[in-house]
């Protein structure tokens, strides 16, 4: 079982949740960019949230299926479409064999997640399935996504012909995810201060907290480079080098903010200035060039509770996504 990349897209990749321990090596955890989206992804077609799932950006490629399965589909609108059919996010369904899917239009988003049931059949690099570009390994030969690649998927013994309806190449299962809370407010992101944010002077504290900031077409999986009012420290001591984090706002030399990434460095030297919560890292995930930012400072007991109740709505998400498929298959 397999499916085969028939047309590439700009960056398509192999991800899962990201390698971690290794950053004393100089090897950071990488992984997918919205965690949330492609956790989900996989719950809906029944497989550990920790397995590989396709990262597509757009423009995106197309897939041809080799056999009946289940699918989800999550994150960024793409306007996905199987054949000629439109399909819905945040739900799983049943792709007939030699059926195709493709995503013609931007709708919104940063990126999707492609999940198939089973998980992808690929070796893992440092106990991860993440493909880590600069490195050339991990994922699928360590690389983004080619015209004639194709991707197993392990067997199943569920009968998902026996799902779809005559003559239809899709049939979409009844239940969806709503996930309103997660990406409510979408330009607004919470951040805890940072050890160099007392060195800002009071009116960068102001421009911070108060200015809308654009995010620079030059901005990938490393990093988010903003556009915004020219932010100063009371002093511009140099710094030593320490540990940075997804998440991590720093102060560039030219006064310019940049906001770490999935494939961020695992130490630096700039000022930090703050650190998105986690629990907002999939809305800043699903941001794209010239989207803008309105940071919202937020203190460490307020991050701990959105970040507690997120995880408690994927636990109960897990739960219910399994039954539901459990009922369905028998």
């Amino acid at each position: 079982m397999s499916l085969t990349v028939i047309r590439p897209g700009i960056l398509d990749t192999l991800q899962d949740l990201g390698r971690t321990g290794y950053s004393r090596l100089g090897i950071n955890p990488g992984g997918v960019m919205d965690r949330y989206a492609a956790q989900v992804a996989n719950m809906l077609v029944g497989n550990d949230t920790r397995e590989a799932v396709i990262e597509v950006h757009f423009p995106a490629a197309q897939f041809l299926f080799d056999q009946n399965t289940l699918i989800s589909i999550t994150g960024g609108d793409f306007n996905a479409m199987v054949n000629d059919e439109t399909v819905p996010l945040w739900h799983p369904m049943v792709v007939r064999k030699n059926a195709v899917l493709h995503f013609p239009k931007l709708q919104y988003g940063g990126r999707c997640y492609l999940a198939v049931h089973g998980g992808f059949c690929v070796n893992k690099w440092l106990n991860s399935y993440s493909t880590h570009l600069k490195a050339g390994a991990g994922g699928f030969h360590g690389r983004k996504l080619e015209k004639g690649d194709e991707l197993p998927f392990r067997e199943s013994n569920i009968y998902f012909a026996g799902l779809l309806k005559p003559g239809k190449e899709l049939e979409v299962l009844k239940w969806k995810v709503d996930t309103g809370s997660t990406y409510k407010h979408p330009n607004e992101i919470c951040f805890i201060k940072g050890n160099e944010w007392d060195e800002l002077t009071g009116q960068s504290q102001q421009h911070m907290l108060e200015d809308n900031f654009i995010i620079h077409p030059f901005s990938d999986r490393m990093g988010y480079q903003l556009k915004g009012a020219d932010l100063n420290r009371n002093n511009n001591t140099e710094l030593v080098s320490s540990g940075v984090s997804f998440g991590t706002i720093q102060l560039l030399p030219n006064g310019q903010l940049i906001v770490l990434m999935a494939d961020h460095q695992t130490t630096g030297g700039y000022p930090r200035l703050g650190h998105v919560i986690s629990a907002h890292l999939p809305k800043l995930a699903q941001l794209r060039p010239s989207d803008c930012i309105h940071f919202k400072m937020t203190d460490i007991a307020t991050a701990e509770n959105l970040l507690i109740a997120q995880q408690q709505e994927l636990n109960i998400l897990q739960r219910a996504c399994t039954e539901r498929l459990n009922n369905t298959v028998c």
